[in-house]
Parts: C-alpha cells; sequence; structure tokens
C-alpha cells in the first residue's frame, strides 16, 4: 500500500483524485486549506480507513511537513477557474510559486515522486495549433490571467531545477480544459456556467463571438491519465498534454447544453476578457505513446453525466 499525499485534495480535480486512488487502495492524505476546496467533495471518503483529511496550506511549510511516510505527491493545490484566481492574484501566484517549493523538499525529504498539475495556460493564447509540449507559449506576463499563466509555468521551471540540482523525482502534466462532478455551481468554468444558467433556464452568457475554441476532457478519464503519468518511467518527466482533443466552439457548447437540458435559455453575447486564448486544443501524441492513454467519454456522454450532477447540486441548494 503506497502513502499519497494529493494536495488540494478536496477541490473538483483532487476530490476526483482522491477517490481514484482509495479504490486503487492506496492510503491517501488529502491536503487543503479549502480555499476553493470542499468538505463535501471528500465526505463520502472520510469513512474509508485508507483515508485522511488535513486541513493547511501548501505555502506553510508548517503545516505540510508534520506529514511523514510519503511515497508519491500529487500537487492540485491551486485556483483554477479565473473567478478564483483572479480573487487574489497574488495568493495564487503564492501558491504556484512557494507551494510547489515546499511540495519539492516534502518529497526530496520522502524520496517521494512529485507530480504536478500544470496547465494548457502555460500555452497563452498559442500561435500553434493544435499545441504540443514543445511550444513555449504566448504569455502575457502582466495580464490579468497572469498570476495563474505564469505561476505555473514558474512551478514547471523549479521542478526541472530541482530535479536537475537536486535529483528530485517529478512529473508534469499539462491539463486542458476538464469537467464533471465535484465541479462547484460557482466554479467559474465555462461548462458549469452554461449547464447551471440552462437549468435555471437562465440567459446563457458567452464572451465574444462565440467562435473561440476549447477542447473538453470529462473527469474520470483525466484522472487515469494522472495515475498513469504518476506511475509511467521513472526517466519520463514530461511535460505531457492530457486532455481530450476533441474541438468545439463556445457557441457549440451552448447550443448543445441548451438542447441535452431541454432549456429555455437564450445565448447573449458580452465583450471577451483580456488574454482569452482563441484556440485551445491539445495533441495527445505524446501522451499515447508514453503512457497509453487517451480519453473514451465524448462531450455528450460527458455532459450528460454532468447535467445530472449539477440537477442535484441545485436541488441541494434549494436554488
Amino acid at each position: 500500500m503506497k502513502r499519497i499525499l494529493v494536495a488540494g485534495g478536496a477541490g473538483f480535480l483532487g476530490s476526483n483524485l482522491c477517490k481514484k486512488l482509495v479504490e486503487c487502495g492506496d492510503y491517501v492524505i488529502c491536503f487543503d486549506n479549502l480555499y476553493t476546496g470542499r468538505r463535501k467533495n471528500i465526505r463520502c471518503l472520510l469513512k474509508e480507513e485508507n483515508f485522511e483529511f488535513i486541513e493547511g496550506d501548501v505555502t506553510k511549510k508548517e503545516d505540510l511537513f508534520k506529514i511523514k511516510d510519503i511515497d508519491q505527491i500529487y500537487n492540485a493545490a491551486c485556483p483554477a477557474s479565473p473567478y478564483a484566481y483572479q480573487k487574489s492574484p497574488t495568493y495564487t501566484t503564492k501558491v504556484c510559486v512557494i507551494g510547489i517549493i515546499n511540495l519539492l523538499e516534502l518529497a526530496l525529504k520522502n524520496d517521494a515522486t512529485i507530480l504536478q498539475f500544470s496547465t494548457s495556460e502555460v500555452y497563452g493564447d498559442p500561435c500553434v495549433h493544435p499545441q504540443i509540449e514543445t511550444y513555449k507559449g504566448n504569455v502575457n506576463p502582466i495580464g490579468v490571467r497572469s498570476c495563474y499563466d505564469e505561476g505555473k509555468r514558474v512551478a514547471e521551471s523549479l521542478m526541472f531545477d530541482y530535479n536537475r540540482e537536486f535529483n528530485a523525482k517529478i512529473k508534469i502534466i499539462r491539463i486542458f480544459n476538464t469537467y464533471g462532478i465535484n465541479m462547484d455551481i460557482n466554479d467559474g468554468r465555462v461548462v458549469s456556467n452554461f449547464i447551471v444558467e440552462a437549468l435555471l433556464n437562465k440567459n446563457i452568457t458567452i464572451f465574444g463571438d462565440g467562435k473561440q475554441t476549447r477542447s473538453f476532457c470529462y473527469v474520470s478519464d483525466l484522472i487515469d491519465g494522472i495515475i498513469c503519468m504518476m506511475n509511467s518511467d521513472a526517466n519520463f518527466y514530461g511535460p505531457v498534454n492530457l486532455g481530450n482533443p476533441g474541438e468545439f466552439t463556445m457557441l457549440e457548447l451552448a447550443e448543445k447544453v441548451i438542447k441535452l437540458t431541454n432549456s429555455k435559455s437564450k445565448i447573449i453575447y458580452r465583450e471577451l476578457p483580456g488574454d482569452d486564448p482563441a484556440k485551445r486544443k491539445p495533441d495527445i501524441s505524446l501522451a499515447k505513446e508514453k503512457l497509453n492513454w487517451e480519453p473514451v467519454i465524448d462531450l455528450d456522454e460527458g455532459l450528460k453525466i454532468s447535467i445530472e450532477y449539477f440537477k442535484n447540486e441545485l436541488v441541494d441548494r434549494k436554488i
């Protein structure tokens, strides 16, 4: 039985990862300060003998270094939606930079392998399409999104520096748009926004002309890819893209959601926020080659599961 630390384990991705690892029989320590994570996401795990929740902040070494005898560390600790990470951009940057330094030090202390949840946002508004891992990106370092984009880029740099200087055991994944169960109603990302608005028969807001594209991966597919990466060959560090290469415009996504929810919602348009990428699609050739991984759940199937989840969330909150 491996002892595994999941930093940010009560968040959307972290909680899905914790559940899968517990099901696999590992001992899972979920570490989260509940800045965007939710106790509700891990409530079903608290009764499990091989699960433990510790409330703490990755920017505080005294919180982390109480944890001992770890074999693997997954770092999912960072606000991930524009609404959440722009709420306090300075804190977001601290989580990205100070957080990964502390976790790398913890990994070295325990001789543990550490996997960093990086992001497609490191590519910025890409000039290369689809995005391949060797593309260095087109990021605005002083834009409203830079706390997250640049924070994640620095974290990747630190991972490789710790590997070169101290022989840290590292893995890096770059996550493209992901959706599914355990997302918060107020998460602020496009899939959750559209579904909740449609279920409430409210206007669905599209920013810009709706022609900008994204590729949407259902969360269970992503979690399988993450675990494959952690347990891949020790000399394969990444970074590796994880996402669904199916590409849709925002307008196509809105129309699908309206149809699947049988909603009366109308589509309205507002001004596009600064530095919003025009296109986003992963090249997953490397993940197929090195991890034998690719997503299996298409957008319609994933949306149907997500719609049922958000229906229940709305009932629970009596909205």
